[in-house]
């Protein structure tokens, strides 16, 4: 129910428009994004690389924009931050929803403005990842993919493990040897689309990750990103992985900034490859509850960052 409810406040105008307005509800999201602005997001960055060896995602927040403008707008502003990822010298890879480049005014008009990050980004050396958002946007979603990944190899997709379907996405683009970023889901979905039960969707991702690591998706050159902090799902992933002599380059754990630090620094120790996706922006709302909605424990945070100091 919790869960439920925090997804519908994520996709509710009045409460994306008026509840950033509190200052409790922003000292909470300081917790899961260090600033607003991509320097912020750098800073953090180079700070994991340096401190404990973690590489890094970064995302520009918004999504479903209203007009062309504002989807060229976004596609500028990622090539901008290609190359000042270049210029850092970071190891900093790139992500972006397809709505917020203009998925829903059209497929060619977000077709363009991907087409133009992921030029950017692969003339320095460097990788876009193309994000998953409601089930209605899979089929124009890989459909995009699969149009720019024919031109730029720097360029990987999420897919959902709790959809209903993704087993069969998942085949499709094994032959291709594509980049996949595995996640559990954060949206609201009917039961028919996807599994509403958490233990039939961690045993579907787990399958998932296993197929993606089997000997003809290794040998396909699928690059495997596994996104979750579910420690008992890592150990076990981990352990299949050994048992079956895959060695660790073979895949990396993607998490988010501000969740699971102590997990994602261990791993890194242990040189497990590590990917952490630190998120920036002005239009954090929708995506900051659908990460409470992930993880309902954090209420528990917000709740402190309510009381007076």
């Amino acid at each position: 129910m919790i869960r439920s409810a925090l997804l519908w406040v994520s996709e509710n105008g009045w409460c994306s428009n008026t509840l950033p307005r509190y200052g409790f509800v922003r000292r909470a999201v300081r917790r899961f994004m260090p600033g607003e602005t991509l320097d912020d997001a750098l800073g953090a960055a180079r700070s994991m690389a340096e401190r404990h060896r973690i590489r890094a995602l970064v995302t520009l927040l918004g999504e479903n924009v209203a007009d062309e403008a504002e989807a060229r707008a976004a596609a500028d502003h990622y090539v901008h931050a290609a190359e000042r990822v270049a210029a850092t010298g970071l190891d900093a890879e790139l992500s972006l929803k397809p709505t917020h480049l203009g998925l829903d005014l059209g497929f060619d008009v977000a077709q363009r403005n991907v087409r133009r990050v992921a030029q950017a980004a692969e003339a320095h050396g460097n990788w876009v990842w193309l994000d998953m958002e409601h089930s209605r946007y899979v089929d124009p979603t890989l459909e995009l993919y699969r149009a720019i990944r024919a031109d730029h190899e720097r360029f990987g997709i999420c897919l959902q493990s709790y959809l209903r379907r993704t087993p069969d996405d998942l085949e499709s683009l094994i032959p291709i040897g594509a980049a996949v970023r595995l996640v559990k889901g954060a949206y609201a979905e009917p039961p028919e689309t996807a599994l509403p039960v958490k233990a039939d969707v961690d045993r579907a991702f787990f399958d998932q990750a296993v197929r993606m690591l089997a000997p003809d998706a290794r040998a396909a050159g699928l690059r495997v990103g596994l996104a979750t902090h579910d420690g008992a799902l890592i150990r076990r992933i981990d352990a299949w992985a050994e048992a079956n002599a895959v060695g660790t380059d073979a895949y990396e754990y993607q998490m988010l900034y501000g969740i699971a630090d102590r997990l994602q620094q261990r791993l890194a120790r242990e040189g497990k490859g590590v990917r952490v996706l630190v998120s920036y922006g002005v239009h954090w709302f929708p995506w900051y509850v659908r990460r409470l909605a992930e993880r309902p424990a954090n209420i528990g945070f917000v709740l402190r960052s309510a009381l007076p100091r």
